[in-house]
């Protein structure tokens, strides 16, 4: 890129037309998907159709963040940054990590495809979320992206990695590349689901562009939106295994409001001790255009909820 093409993107921090959003989940472009499918294969870190942010965009009086580390908030239609916070600094994504997980497999498998267990679904680490593969336990990739987006399993992360990559460890190489084509140049990944590393981090930019693509896929983010989910797969001998499942996202499941006249499409949290309490959102004005927002390291869930509520009433401003 020029000399002149950079100092435009800096002054005017975002560039590209707009796009009208229809509410058909069918629609190329709806509430669901929400960037033209035809772009799927288009990114980069100063791409023309992504919002870029050198530095901060805070105002301190009209929104308190600082009970959290990193935030971001996206104005997708407009390719504008309107709150920025410490986006660039690297810190521990949590179970954010399984929306690269997603996109991966999206990109490298089929919904119908049949993943069978191995005992590297055995996470032992306390407190972990588990749905509680065992090994010779089968069900589709459709079934297993339920169970790591709404549920935020960490067995079935692995049941994906392996079955997908071939082995975990390819997987994550397949996640570290497709970082680097997206652009997310500060994120670095050592396994699929987001349990703490001291090498497995991110920054709330680079969130922003690796949702962003997620939610291209109708797939994707028709599951980031849903509150429930029940189905049935298999153990290694071929007796059924009934599941029921809520979403983690507490302004889904309604414990949470999100600000008038904004809606809430769905997204992915994580919670560790060392990353704290996180979240990334897609949501929608009155008018249907698309946001993208990003919290990374809340002290606690409550507070995360609280300042992402805040950070969505940005929109209206």
């Amino acid at each position: 890129m020029g000399l002149s093409c950079l100092a435009a993107v800096f002054f005017t921090g975002c560039g590209g037309p707009a796009y009208e959003m229809e509410y058909s989940a069918a629609a190329q472009i709806s509430s669901f998907n929400v960037l033209p499918v035809s772009s799927t294969k288009k990114a980069g870190a100063f791409a023309e159709d992504l919002c870029v942010v050198t530095e901060d965009i805070v105002d301190d009086e009209a929104l308190d963040m600082s009970q959290a580390e990193a935030a971001g908030l996206f104005d997708l239609n407009n390719r504008q940054a309107l709150y920025a916070k410490n986006v660039h600094e690297r810190l521990y994504p949590a179970s954010l990590t399984k929306i690269m997980t997603a996109l991966v497999a999206l990109e490298n498998g089929s919904l119908d495809q049949v993943l069978t267990a191995t005992n590297t679904v055995n996470i032992t680490e306390s407190g972990a979320q588990l749905l509680g593969l065992k090994s010779g336990d089968t069900m589709t990739l459709d079934q297993a992206l339920h169970f790591l987006l709404m549920y935020s399993a960490n067995d079935v992360a692995m049941l994906i990695a392996e079955n997908i990559g071939g082995s975990v460890e390819e997987f994550v190489d397949m996640m570290n590349r497709e970082a680097l084509r997206l652009g997310a140049t500060n994120t670095h990944f050592v396994n699929p689901h987001g349990l703490s590393d001291d090498e497995h981090y991110t920054t709330a930019y680079d969130m922003y562009l690796i949702f962003n693509e997620a939610v291209k896929y109708d797939t994707f983010s028709e599951i980031i939106h849903m509150t429930s989910y029940q189905t049935t797969y298999y153990d290694r001998n071929g007796a059924e295994k009934p599941a029921s499942i809520n979403t983690t996202n507490q302004f889904l499941s309604g414990k949470y409001d999100s600000p008038e006249s904004v809606t809430v499409i769905g997204g992915k949290t994580g919670t560790t001790n060392a990353a704290r309490s996180c979240l990334v959102l897609l949501a929608r004005d009155a008018a249907g255009a698309p946001y993208i927002s990003v919290i990374l390291k809340a002290e606690t869930g409550d507070i995360l909820y609280a300042k992402m509520t805040d950070l969505l009433g940005q929109i209206n401003k």
